[in-house]
């Protein structure tokens, strides 16, 4: 397998970074209520975990565009104000991120979550000061998929090699919004997708903890 050299690192942040699990799960419980629907298993809503949530809650729950962007508000509600604050660091982060800027790498932040509450959540675990460039979703959602926010955090960081870009995720999403982008995708087991989903969707590579994926960044 050919062996890259990547200057620019960008990151997901749900299921990559951080474990949000229980703030996003909670949240759309909470929106799903204000619409009518009773979901009490948290765990069934998981799936919600790295697609935007527009598009989730169309594709699963049959929401026309007004219902959705009401859903997406109501989420909103209760994200803003708690649900961005149930997250966990996974632990191995502040290290990896400290021994990639150590290295010369460029690191950014490539999230379908809105920019404001990437910035709240970077800052809250004190890790934001390790990126040169944060990419997010707009709220009223023109920028809002993987593959748009992936585009702005390369126009940001004025990427004219892609071949020294590369995206790490956990999602199909991920994968996808990479390959639209013309980087290669790092995918990681610890996420929400898991290691068959993360093959079907054509990840570069696979890693399945911190330490193996730091090698893959550092090569």
């Amino acid at each position: 397998m050919e062996v890259k050299m990547y200057q620019y690192i960008l990151f997901d942040l749900d299921g990559t970074l951080t474990d949000p699990r229980e703030g996003i799960t909670k949240s759309v419980q909470y929106a799903l209520t204000k619409m009518g629907i009773d979901e009490p298993d948290l765990s069934a809503l998981e799936h919600f975990i790295g697609p935007p949530l527009y598009d989730e809650f169309r594709r699963c729950y049959g929401f026309d565009d007004i219902e959705a962007k009401q859903a997406v508000a109501a989420y909103r509600e209760r994200f803003s104000v708690t649900g961005w604050k149930e997250n966990l660091l996974f632990d191995s982060v502040p290290d990896m991120l400290q021994s990639l800027h150590s290295a010369g790498k460029i690191l950014a932040i490539a999230s379908s979550k809105p920019k404001v509450f990437v910035e709240k959540i970077l800052n809250y675990f004190d890790i934001a000061k390790y990126f040169d460039v944060i990419s997010g979703a707009t709220l009223d959602g023109s920028i809002s998929t993987k593959a748009q926010v992936v585009e702005q955090a390369l126009q940001w960081l004025s990427v004219s090699d892609k071949s020294k870009a590369v995206l790490v995720g956990d999602r199909m999403h991920d994968v996808e919004g990479a390959q639209s982008c013309l980087i290669d995708c790092v995918g990681v087991t610890f996420g929400f997708g898991g290691l068959q989903e993360l093959q079907r969707a054509g990840a570069t590579r696979i890693v399945q903890d911190f330490s193996q994926l730091l090698e893959v960044l550092t090569n």
